[in-house]
């Protein structure tokens, strides 16, 4: 009995270790449940809501984390998207349509266009990474910023709206909206997160890609001589990422109810910081997929305790710095502490 009180305990002491941010904000939300509108249906929809596009993103750039790389691309890779389905789904009889010729389209259609051009994006970044040897810090710092001039010249910097009916109708379902009283409901594409995550811890956790992502991570000289082919594993890592700022672009275009070049911006800084938040580690090797929709919840929960505290919305950029900061000077921590 001793002997497994004691072993809860050290497992419960090293999980508050290893996550001290999390434990914060688990205890700061505490107070604040007794803030009037703060434990509410509404605003957990608000939260999941906001969660979605943010973990999306994150589950990308995971890959990329993983394997000692990063995407700075992300955020503007998104917006690109996004103005692209924009630009698709405009209603035809729309007086402001952005190219009057183009004929409004399905928008199921549009969102396989949207990937198919993310996944090209991606491809690019894990060439250049993979094969010309370039650092993923600079190969995607270059990446974004060619995608944000692409996305300046052809939408001529104007914001998109007039979308159809079909589609704003299905980013304005929601679910469980009779079930309790006074509740709008939850937002339908929620369920793209969760389905997203199922399939990444699937990847993660039962594939041979997935061993192969963790082993180069921890080691990509000894991967290469175990055989792995490291060339072609980080150019799907980073293609696979592309596809995943489509699908947020093309759900961030829907929720906004609008598009333009401006959106997505620090989207991949918020992404690195969810994942390092939920125990990505920087110095590669390391993640799960619980832990990263964690990290992305807690940063998004941050924000909301900001808001409702009345601080200064510019503020939370100074808040935001601290804990990726923070987060990260932990995690180098425990890695020179393990060695």
């Amino acid at each position: 009995m001793n002997t497994q009180t004691k072993s809860f305990g050290q497992k419960l002491w090293t999980l508050i270790k290893d996550n001290p941010i999390v434990v914060m904000l688990v205890i700061a939300c505490i107070p604040m449940c007794f803030v009037d509108n703060f434990a509410t249906l509404d605003n957990l929809n608000d939260l999941a809501t906001n969660t979605t596009i943010r973990f999306l993103i994150a589950l990308g750039v995971s890959g990329c984390l993983i394997t000692k790389g990063t995407d700075l691309s992300a955020g503007r890779q998104a917006a690109l998207s996004a103005t692209l389905t924009a630009v698709m789904v405009q209603a035809a009889d729309y007086s402001g349509k952005l190219f009057k010729w183009m004929p409004e389209m399905n928008m199921w259609a549009v969102l396989l266009i949207v990937v198919a051009i993310g996944a090209v994006i991606g491809l690019c970044n894990g060439l250049i990474i993979a094969y010309l040897k370039v650092p993923p810090f600079i190969a995607t710092l270059g990446i974004q910023t060619i995608v944000y001039g692409i996305n300046l010249i052809y939408t001529n910097s104007q914001p998109i709206g007039g979308f159809s009916n079909g589609f704003n109708n299905f980013f304005r379902f929601k679910v469980l909206s009779e079930t309790f009283a006074n509740f709008r409901g939850f937002n339908f594409y929620i369920v793209f997160a969760l389905f997203a995550g199922l399939i990444f811890w699937f990847i993660y956790n039962k594939t041979t890609h997935g061993k192969y992502m963790y082993a180069i991570g921890g080691n990509e000289s000894a991967a290469e001589v175990s055989g792995v082919n490291v060339r072609g594993r980080l150019t799907a890592i980073y293609t696979t990422a592309g596809i995943m700022y489509a699908i947020a672009g093309w759900l961030m275009c829907g929720k906004s109810g609008g598009a333009s070049a401006s959106m997505g911006v620090s989207y991949e800084l918020e992404a690195i910081a969810g994942c390092t938040i939920g125990g990505v580690s920087t110095t590669g090797g390391i993640g799960t997929v619980g832990g990263i929709l964690v990290g992305v919840l807690v940063f998004e929960l941050l924000k909301i305790i900001l808001i409702f505290l009345g601080v200064n919305p510019n503020y939370n950029y100074i808040a935001q710095g601290l804990v990726v900061i923070t987060a990260v000077a932990l995690d180098i921590r425990k890695y020179v502490a393990k060695k």
